[in-house]
């Protein structure tokens, strides 16, 4: 996936479920030639093919969509590898829209009322990977990470350490999830981060002592 450069247009996929919202948002990048809007999607599951055939630098996402949601579509694209950057472009900003977003792999989250320029700087900056926040999302994520690692961990994250705890290696889990082992490797790796151990084992004795885990489940 190219990076933005002074010559090439950053490519955009706008994905959302009401032709309206699309319709608007592409206007926002008409006549600029630093865009170039090259697909739309209605659905997640749309987002992830058309990301997929498109090859687009940023994936700009609405979260709340039939078929398969935005945080769906995010970790989909994230864990196929397909190298786009996603900015969350929604109407929500409660805490239960913003860290799982974020978690799934979004580069950014902003807002649909953001103005014309801020989010066009907000799409320069996710192209390089660069990560913008809103202020409401930003302060949801310093709220969560000066909490306690209990509960942090992301459903995906407590589905592998689950079947990590019942003996399954990372070749297993990776067949029973459909996923590479490099991406349960990776999700591992996040786990031990957030429970402040250093292998499997530690992090399935924390995980039981926090009650992440039950044991027989």
């Amino acid at each position: 996936m190219s990076e933005t450069t002074g010559h090439q247009p950053i490519r955009i996929l706008i994905v959302d479920d009401h032709p309206v919202v699309r319709d608007g948002i592409r206007g926002l990048f008409a006549g600029d030639p630093d865009f170039e809007v090259v697909a739309e999607a209605a659905d997640g599951m749309d987002a992830v093919a058309r990301t997929e055939a498109f090859e687009p630098d940023v994936v700009l996402m609405d979260l709340h969509m039939p078929v398969l949601d935005g945080v769906g579509a995010i970790r989909e694209i994230v864990e196929r590898g397909l190298g786009a950057h996603v900015l969350v472009v929604t109407t929500y900003d409660t805490e239960s829209d913003v860290l799982p977003a974020i978690e799934a792999g979004a580069t950014g989250y902003v807002l649909k009322d953001t103005p014309r320029d801020e989010l066009r700087n907000a799409v320069r900056a996710a192209a390089v990977g660069e990560s913008v926040l809103s202020p409401p999302a930003a302060k949801h994520l310093v709220g969560q990470v000066r909490r306690p690692a209990r509960g942090t961990l992301s459903d995906r994250e407590l589905e592998i350490l689950g079947l990590v705890a019942s003996g399954a290696t990372n070749k297993a889990v990776a067949a029973q999830l459909f996923i590479s082992e490099a991406t349960v490797k990776t999700h591992l790796l996040h786990t031990y981060e957030k429970l402040g151990v250093h292998h499997r084992a530690a992090a399935v004795a924390a995980a039981y002592e926090r009650g992440l885990l039950t044991p027989g489940e």
